[in-house]
């Protein structure tokens, strides 16, 4: 099947644009990028090598060592993916967002990122238009920690209403968001201490009230359609605890939420099983089609 999977122009998550385009490429389905004005995206510099999140980073000679680096940048699995995507030649040649016609895509796949640079992404009103008509068609979406905010910012033009209305979804926690918001402005990054907040709440809203989780529950039907994982669940501490990742043999610490067609997922910890599952009902739904 052909996916789409737009960018903004920088600051994309490295792990879960790469490791989802691995996976994707790999089951036999052919992914197609796009970013803003057509040109080659780039993701989070931090984010791919843990530069510049120790406190000693701007120190001359000490930026090689890193601590709090080493915890927040793409794991393993995403630094190998990353390098691999960057030489791949759909990703070289990207649609601009204009170019983007949805008859032409079996699919969607919305990938995140917290730098400033995501912003033009979720704010695209073109981008937006593009995933309410995804929905409304009816083809399989899959969303993963900012990505989800864009879908709950795309409204359907038959119901006037979030795309995510009525659905159940889960993406980049409070709890998450704010761990690591908080370690990198108390322990690390100093002279950029919102790094880890695309958005900063406003004078008098209470905290939180701009974050990912927050964002995506004031468009949802009720309150408890934002699912998180629950008290009881199995591997719960690997799951919440913001210090494991799934790998492509053992997905204990994934959590994802499947409505039909659509599939959501937390944060880079979760994209093997988020990606696999992904590929997986894009097979079954292009088996059923040609039965």
């Amino acid at each position: 099947m052909k996916i789409l999977m737009p960018l903004p122009a920088r600051d994309f998550d490295p792990t879960e644009a790469a490791v989802s385009w691995r996976l994707l490429d790999a089951a036999g389905h052919r992914v197609i990028f796009a970013t803003p004005a057509g040109n080659v995206a780039s993701a989070d510099p931090v984010m791919v090598d843990g530069s510049d999140l120790d406190f000693w980073s701007r120190v001359p000679g000490l930026r090689r060592f890193k601590l709090i680096g080493l915890m927040l940048r793409a794991d393993r699995q995403g630094r190998s993916a990353y390098p691999a995507l960057v030489h791949n030649a759909a990703f070289l040649s990207p649609l601009s967002y204009a170019q983007i016609r949805n008859e032409d895509f079996d699919a969607l796949l919305l990938p995140g990122g917290h730098a400033q640079g995501m912003r033009e992404y979720l704010e695209s009103i073109v981008l937006q238009r593009t995933v309410a008509e995804f929905f409304d068609a009816e083809k399989p979406v899959a969303a993963i920690c900012h990505g989800v905010v864009l879908a709950a910012r795309s409204v359907s033009p038959r119901t006037g209403k979030s795309v995510l209305y009525g659905r159940k979804t889960t993406a980049l926690t409070w709890n998450l968001e704010r761990s690591a918001w908080h370690l990198s402005r108390y322990v690390g990054r100093w002279w950029d201490r919102d790094y880890y907040r695309t958005y900063l709440e406003q004078p008098g809203e209470p905290a939180g009230y701009r974050s990912v989780q927050a964002e995506v529950t004031r468009t949802l039907a009720q309150p408890e359609d934002f699912l998180d994982v629950p008290a009881d669940a199995p591997y719960r501490f690997r799951k919440v605890s913001g210090l494991f990742h799934d790998t492509p043999e053992d997905e204990r610490a994934a959590f994802i939420v499947r409505d039909g067609n659509y599939i959501s997922a937390r944060w880079p910890g979760d994209v093997h099983t988020f990606a696999r599952t992904f590929a997986d009902t894009l097979t079954q739904r292009g088996a059923r089609s040609t039965n």
